[in-house]
């Protein structure tokens, strides 16, 4: 099928434009501060390097998720200005819902509620859907939702566990939808996909959301609504493009790069982040320890830890995961002292990452685009925005797709 001229076009355009802008600057943004004592940039920007160390944890805190509106020195505010222009998206146009049968909200976490709400809220397709298909649907809640206002239902999920449970609440709900256990990455699952049937993903992870353009578009699929999430979950060490624009680009992502976006706190409890910071600020410790120890001056990579390792004293925290590591004997040291560094070095790492900081809506709308173009050259008018405000969730952009069933 012909691609959609005016609005691939469109869509070239800005790609185009955040593809310059990701290349010229992407030694601000790939290396991590986490894992490199000094970035190269510091050198060039040493003004901006010695404010921003000079910063407490709780000044990063504060401005992590909006790191644009910061005040720093040069090039920080221009390059703030660009990101925000060049990722600018509006909101996709909403419809009024009808009020759903208030005990489909009774399982469902509030936050997962209202995003549900949000997602439908957007879908305005030329004409109703016939068959909707919840893509890793979990316990089918959107789908359900969505077949609430007609259409079959089909929700395919690998867990059995969750595809029980969701058979239980759809029948208990009185609602006629077909709960199957399929795993989409399979070469079955085409099976499910068909001109009438209209597949809707609510962060739908990495490789499977992009399992779902390709089935959707090889099967003839008219409709098809798409929020992706975690793009960095992915067999693939580097990004594999789908659309021919991307395909030409130079920029190589790493699995590592494709973390960028999702590096966005999201709501938490107090005792939640203060844990999440001893963690970190932990690990930063043991960093600075392990380069002194090994005498290699390089982040060691050291495995997830249980949640009981952080009641340990510090002490012993490093005494065992040296051991873990087959590293040397540790010296005497001044754990209180290396204790105080690693959180010292937390607050570096949390606000030099303010930088990288400025280019995760960019490097998301990128991956977005990518994906857009990709339907948009196999004939589908593309819609893209998001669907609900980042204090709901920060993966909040959304593609809208549908072919022309004359054609």
């Amino acid at each position: 099928m012909p691609t959609s001229v005016p609005r691939h076009a469109q869509l070239a355009r800005r790609f185009r434009a955040l593809d310059t802008f990701l290349i010229e600057h992407q030694a601000l943004w790939r290396p991590r501060p986490f894992t490199e004592r000094h970035m190269a940039w510091e050198d060039d920007h040493p003004e901006l390097a010695a404010w921003l160390r000079a910063r407490s944890l709780e000044q990063a805190e504060a401005i992590h998720n909006d790191p644009a509106e910061l005040n720093a020195p040069a090039p920080f505010p221009e390059l703030a200005a660009q990101a925000r222009a060049l990722s600018h998206v509006e909101p996709l146009p909403k419809r009024q819902l009808s009020e759903p049968d208030p005990r489909q909200s009774v399982d469902v976490p509030g936050r997962k509620w209202q995003q549900i709400r949000a997602f439908s809220a957007v879908l305005r397709f030329s004409e109703p859907p016939d068959h909707w298909i919840d893509w890793c649907s979990g316990k089918g809640h959107l789908g359900r939702h969505l077949a609430g206002e007609g259409g079959a239902l089909t929700c395919l999920e690998w867990d059995p566990q969750l595809v029980d449970a969701g058979h239980q609440l759809s029948r208990r709900l009185g609602i006629d939808a077909r709960h199957l256990q399929q795993d989409v990455m399979d070469e079955d699952a085409a099976q499910h996909l068909a001109p009438a049937t209209t597949p809707a993903a609510l962060h739908a992870c990495g490789d499977l959301h992009v399992r779902l353009l390709q089935l959707s578009t090889e099967r003839g699929c008219r409709r098809l609504a798409v929020a992706p999430c975690c793009y960095n979950r992915t067999w693939a060490e580097h990004y594999q493009p789908l659309s021919a624009l991307a395909k030409q680009s130079t920029l190589i992502l790493s699995r590592d790069d494709l973390g960028l976006p999702l590096s966005e706190t999201v709501t938490a409890g107090t005792r939640e982040r203060r844990q999440r910071d001893q963690s970190m600020a932990w690990r930063l410790a043991f960093d600075l320890l392990q380069r002194q120890v090994r005498g290699v001056d390089s982040y060691l990579p050291t495995p997830s830890l249980p949640g009981a390792w952080l009641k340990k004293p510090f002490a012993d925290y490093c005494q065992d995961l040296a051991t873990l590591k087959a590293m040397p004997a540790l010296p005497d040291l001044d754990w209180a002292r290396l204790e105080q560094r690693g959180w010292q070095r937390l607050a570096e790492v949390r606000n030099l990452e303010l930088v990288r900081g400025l280019f995760r809506r960019p490097l998301e709308l990128w991956l977005l685009l990518d994906r857009a173009l990709f339907l948009s050259e196999q004939g589908y008018q593309v819609r893209l925005g998001t669907f609900c405000p980042s204090s709901l969730t920060p993966r909040n952009l959304m593609l809208l797709a549908e072919r022309d069933e004359t054609r």
